[in-house]
């Protein structure tokens, strides 16, 4: 309050000076008075201040450079009436004491009155808490406040509201001058942000218990659960402990209070505990601070408004609050004071816009979503097309109001994955005898009649302009389907010509010699054999899938159409089919400048399909047909004689229509996007959409293609079996050298190895049937040699005996 009274009193001297009161000693009066026009028995503020006026007066009359010899007086009026006419009464008893300046009024109400009487008599009004916006005007020219506007405060809110992702919120203000003038410029500056105000909650001046609590029960069935408090230091309170008792300050609420609770907290701090539960986790979004910083001169904007508007941001916690960070006009949210911000450039981009971690309502740290379905009872209302054709996306079930469909499913998925319950009622929106246009059953929302819109919805370039959309849960563009026209040449061999004897014997020997023609050279070793067995096998496969691959490429390649894509089309002259109520329609003619006599409207797939059939030559028969792809991949999977030709020549998809900033349109794209990220979503379309019926050969849908990899287990195979063929014929070849080469290997040392290495690669050079020639001639020469031996033995005993004998 020393602060105040100090900015006062600067302000004051310079009014005194300016208006010549104090020239010199001789014309000096001998006192000046200053009204006091407040409410000193209602609010601590206003308390503290009658003690701050009587000290601030004393110290300017103790010191005589200041007025001299002239004395200065505080007049001191009560306004405790709060009401218009005794607010005229207690000014104009100010003006007969010769004041020359009024404190005060409290109140923006008591100050639209009498700053019209300050006007005429050219006093000047210095009011330190009236900060209804529309008294900053060339209308009241003697109306100066030390407090800053409202509509800064404001934009500080909608600057909050915008910086974590809310668009709604809730104002909840006492009915006056301050309260509807602030509430409207907060209604402005969130507009800027394309923010809003859902629902606005006007308190009288003076309610009771029961009237903020009748208010407060209205505010907890909306939607929205960003509430802004615009009240004063007496209402306020008031307000919060209903709350509390309804239980509106628990999770999921956010409570953004303006400056009047901080006022309340600063001035009556501490307050009692049962006051502080009635306000955990609130916003007061906003603190004032002193007008230029903490210290500092008193500046005033062209418009009456103090320069840099600045405030602290509050959050209560416990029993006491934390500073989470500042707004300016200047920087905008920032987490450093506004003054160290001044000597930079001014930077409000959203990259630079920061706030501390916040304690919300229910002592939890995660970001309240900031809405919630409301539990009025009421039903939201989703309008459903009611189709004739096409029947797998959305149909209505006979004799009943609910529907089914690829759509349908998709739509209570989504709905389940939200964490609050959304009650609804499907209304079928058509005559079932044609399909109906889904920009008619779009704008329905934007009039009231829906509150949202279900079903095979393209999301085209107009319809955003007038809903909110989801994200896409199915990509469908536009494309052109024709009939195809083939042939298939098979030519004539004279092989198979003859009697059927002959016939058949030609067909079995030419099938048999194709895939087992006898190689050129002879296999005669038995692992030789069992691996070209497998080959073979391996050979008879790829070719097959060749062949048969080859046979499909071909047969496409044959089927054709005169039509090659829609710019071919658009070229020629003949009829164009497309879908009753399909945006279709418009998007030829408007967009590709096609005659309207060329477009022929058709209803099921079967007039589709009789029209291409008939073609431009019947009456009723078209050239092409144009549709979304979604469609088409259904028509086309048992109509295997017409085919997609061309390009897709748009790109959108389908998306649930809601109202326009809508909170449920963003929670259902988030649990859309759980869908396909979980492969629900494509469990529903193989369940409603996959047919295997047909699959046209122009349809540019996947299928499987046969590559290098479709092999691998063959491969394996044989290079498992000719690994083992190695390791038995290497097994064997050792043998064999062991078994013919025994008697080297047993003469010869380890000193040898080399030559041992280089005898075994040249033996294992040699043919079989050299080895085993080379065996039996070493077996004949080891007999030999054997006999030899064994003669030369008997020989020698028989010449011993002899000797023995003649001895």
């Amino acid at each position: 309050m020393n602060i105040v009274c100090l900015v006062v009193l600067v302000v004051l001297f310079n009014g005194l000076s300016s208006n010549g009161r104090a020239m010199n000693n001789s014309t000096r009066p001998d006192s000046v008075n200053i009204g006091a026009l407040i409410s000193f028995n209602t609010t601590t503020v206003a308390k503290a201040l009658r003690i701050a006026l009587v000290a601030a007066a004393e110290d300017v009359n103790s010191d005589p450079s200041i007025l001299g010899k002239t004395k200065l007086r505080i007049s001191f009026q009560e306004d405790s009436k709060y009401k218009g006419f005794f607010s005229i009464a207690d000014t104009l008893q100010l003006m007969e004491k010769d004041t020359v300046a009024i404190i005060g009024p409290q109140t923006s109400t008591t100050a639209h009155i009498i700053s019209h009487i300050a006007n005429e008599l050219q006093v000047p009004i210095l009011s330190f808490s009236a900060t209804d916006p529309t008294l900053s005007s060339l209308e009241s020219p003697f109306f100066i406040r030390t407090a800053h506007n409202d509509i800064f405060q404001m934009a500080a809110i909608a600057e909050l509201v915008d910086y974590y992702g809310w668009r709604e919120v809730i104002a909840i203000y006492v009915d006056d001058d301050q309260g509807r003038n602030g509430i409207a410029a907060l209604g402005d500056k969130l507009a800027e942000r394309r923010c809003k105000i859902s629902y606005k909650a006007p308190m009288r001046p003076e309610a009771s218990r029961e009237d903020i609590t009748d208010v407060l029960v209205k505010v907890a069935l909306a939607e929205s659960r960003i509430i802004v408090l615009h009240t004063n230091t007496l209402s306020g309170p008031k307000v919060f402990n209903a709350a509390h008792y309804l239980g509106m300050l628990g999770t999921g609420y956010v409570w953004i209070a303006t400056n009047s609770l901080s006022a309340l907290i600063d001035t009556d701090s501490p307050l009692p505990s049962d006051a502080m539960d009635n306000i955990q986790g609130v916003y007061p979004s906003i603190l004032g601070v002193n007008m230029t910083g903490l210290t500092g001169p008193i500046k005033y904007t062209s418009g009456g408004n103090l320069v840099n508007p600045a405030y602290e941001v509050i959050n209560v916690i416990g029993t006491g609050v934390r500073r989470i960070g500042y707004w300016s006009n200047y920087s905008g949210l920032s987490v450093l004071p506004p003054e160290t911000l001044y000597k930079k450039p001014p930077d409000c981009s959203n990259e630079n816009q920061k706030l501390g971690p916040v304690i919300w309502p229910g002592e939890t740290t995660q970001k309240p979503r900031g809405w919630v379905f409301p539990n009025n009872g009421m039903h939201l209302r989703i309008g459903v097309p009611v189709r004739v054709s096409y029947k797998e996306f959305v149909s209505q079930i006979e004799g009943t109001d609910m529907f089914n469909g690829y759509c349908i499913e998709v739509f209570t998925s989504a709905l389940n994955l939200l964490p609050y319950a959304v009650p609804y009622k499907f209304i079928p929106f058509g005559d079932g005898r044609e399909n109906c246009g889904g920009t008619e059953l779009v704008r329905m929302i934007t009039t009231g009649v829906f509150d949202a819109a279900v079903g095979d919805i393209a999301i085209t370039t107009n319809r955003p302009r007038m809903v909110d959309f989801t994200q896409p849960y199915i990509e469908s563009g536009l494309v052109v389907v024709a009939p195809l026209f083939g042939y298939w040449s098979i030519g004539l061999n004279d092989d198979f010509r003859g009697p059927p004897r002959k016939q058949v014997v030609t067909i079995l020997w030419f099938s048999f010699s194709i895939m087992f023609f006898a190689p050129k050279e002879n296999t005669v070793s038995t692992l030789g054999r069992i691996l070209l067995l497998l080959w073979l096998f391996v050979v008879l496969i790829i070719k097959s899938s060749y062949t048969a691959s080859l046979t499909s490429i071909l047969t496409v390649q044959k089927l054709s159409s005169p039509i090659k894509g829609i710019q071919g089309l658009i070229s020629s002259k003949e009829p164009i089919g497309y879908q009753q109520g399909s945006f279709a329609r418009n998007y030829l003619i408007e967009e590709l400048h096609i005659d309207e006599i060329r477009l022929v409207p058709l209803g099921t797939a079967g007039e589709t399909a009789k029209a291409l059939k008939d073609g431009p030559q019947k009456k009723g028969g078209i050239a092409a047909y144009i549709d979304e792809r979604a469609y088409m991949e259904i028509f086309l999977s048992s109509r295997c004689e017409f085919s997609i030709v061309g390009q897709e020549f748009t790109k959108n998809g389908w998306g649930f229509a809601f109202p326009r900033d809508s909170p449920l349109a963003i929670d259902m794209s988030t649990a859309i996007l759980k869908l396909s990220e979980n492969g629900e979503l494509q469990r529903i379309h193989d369940k409603w959409l996959l047919s295997s019926a047909c699959t046209a050969p122009g349809a540019k849908l996947e299928v499987d293609h046969l590559e290098l990899r479709s092999f691998w287990g063959l491969f394996l195979l044989c290079g498992v079996a000719c690994l083992l063929s190695l390791v038995v014929y290497f097994i064997m070849m050792v043998r064999q050298y062991i078994r013919h080469y025994s008697d080297q290997i047993m003469s010869s040392g380890p000193s040898s190895r080399s030559a041992h290495f280089q005898t075994f690669l040249s033996f294992v050079n040699q043919k079989e049937d050299e080895v085993e020639h080379r065996s039996k001639r070493r077996l004949i020469e080891m007999a030999s040699n054997r006999n030899d031996s064994i003669s030369n033995s008997n020989i020698y005993s028989e010449s011993s005996s002899h000797r023995t004998m003649e001895v």
